[in-house]
């Protein structure tokens, strides 16, 4: 079949959205099916156009087999809700009437969000060449933002809750990434076969482990325990606390921290420990996907944060799958689901209360002191992943519920 995938982010954006569409887009063409991907130009996280892509109106390119249909938007950086709001909106209203000519005749579009206006491309598209849809839910918003305080206005919370749920109504299928998503919108009221739980995962053949020294020594990394955080630097993930595990290690001077990544809060947390003076952290640009396994393998422990809310306890981050594709221990600072796929069924991680740096400071003192444990959970986290969470085995498992959907369809 024909599949349009509708996602505000697509590679080369260095966003997680990017890399769930893009590693699952071309695993479906090697099935047969004919992929296009409609997204705008890539400007994530700094809100920067590169210079091939800009003064465009639309831009088609091939990725991987995939046929990608580039539309413009209002590029913002990731922070600042009102510029945020209109960069989504801009894709949102604008994506479908630009593309129009390019996008052929699909059989099925899937939707990922967030944001959650890229549905309003979805109903546009579908309402006018009478296509279904699947609704595919990485993140429950608007909830998201209004437990972490980005989204106050009344108004704009009935007016989101109110798409959110005209989606799930109208769309064939409702896809969540975690089994907690699953049944908080069966909670909710919808019928539980329109919903299916399939989560994200990783690319084993390219997340794989490598020896320690060997990746030290190409990026040139120094002898040092090292606690490696890879990701957004957002208001979602707490990274304040470990500024604070910083300042309580400062004095253990073979351990120390690497922040890479990018986003809202990395301008405040380089500039409070700059003024903490803490020497032990350090903050390094993000890296493209390609180049993350390599980081990874150069760490000794391999961190997950977030802030301590409830919303989080269904959350299951790449990165968590990631650190484990590549044989390296995981220090999980979350609860719920991550804790148990992590630590109860791989027995790949020690688990912390997010937000408590006294326990983190626990954990890596634990890690540290015990080689024979990291070896242990190093193990067991890359045998997990690959039996659970590699990407070819969860896109054929997608393949089949698409073949079913559409053998309905056609009933």
């Amino acid at each position: 079949m024909h599949i349009l995938f509708i996602s505000r982010y697509y590679y080369p954006d260095k966003a997680a959205a990017a890399v769930c569409v893009g590693e699952t887009a071309k695993r479906l063409v090697h099935f047969g099916h004919q992929v296009t991907v409609l997204t705008t130009f890539p400007s994530y996280p700094t809100g920067v156009v590169s210079p091939e892509y800009r003064g465009r109106l639309r831009q088609i390119e091939f990725i991987d087999g995939v046929r990608v249909i580039r539309t413009w938007s209002y590029a913002s950086a990731n922070r600042g809700f009102f510029k945020r709001i209109c960069s989504y909106l801009s894709f949102g209203c604008l994506a479908a009437l630009i593309a129009q000519t390019a996008l052929g005749a699909p059989d099925l579009i899937i939707v990922e969000s967030p944001p959650l206006l890229n549905v309003i491309v979805a109903h546009l598209i579908a309402w006018r060449q009478h296509i279904p849809f699947i609704f595919w839910v990485a993140d429950l918003w608007p909830e998201a933002a209004i437990q972490l305080g980005a989204l106050r206005n009344p108004i704009l919370i009935k007016l989101a809750q109110w798409l959110e749920w005209q989606t799930y109504q109208r769309a064939q299928l409702v896809w969540t990434v975690t089994e907690g998503m699953y049944a908080a919108l069966i909670k909710r009221g919808l019928q539980p076969e329109k919903v299916f739980f399939l989560p994200n995962g990783v690319d084993t053949r390219r997340f794989h482990p490598i020896p320690q020294a060997e990746a030290r020594k190409q990026l040139s990394w120094p002898e040092l325990f090292t606690v490696l955080y890879a990701g957004t630097h957002g208001l979602t993930h707490g990274l304040g606390t470990l500024l604070d595990v910083a300042e309580k290690l400062r004095e253990q001077s073979a351990i120390h921290f690497l922040l890479i990544g990018d986003g809202a809060e990395k301008a405040t947390l380089m500039a409070q420990a700059q003024q903490r003076q803490l020497t032990n952290i350090h903050f390094l640009p993000p890296l493209s996907h390609e180049e993350i396994p390599l980081a990874l393998a150069a760490s000794d422990i391999c961190l997950a944060h977030t802030r301590k809310l409830p919303l989080f306890e269904s959350m299951l981050p790449m990165k968590m799958f990631e650190a484990m594709a590549c044989g390296r221990p995981l220090l999980l600072a979350l609860n719920g689901e991550a804790c148990r796929v992590a630590v109860q069924e791989a027995g790949a991680a020690i688990h912390c209360e997010p937000e408590n740096p006294e326990a983190l400071v626990m954990g890596i003192a634990y890690l540290y002191t015990h080689p024979d444990v990291v070896a242990r959970l190093s193990q067991n986290g890359r045998n997990y992943i690959q039996t659970h969470f590699d990407y070819d085995y969860l896109t054929a498992r997608l393949h089949e519920q698409l073949q079913q959907l559409i053998a309905q369809t056609d009933c």
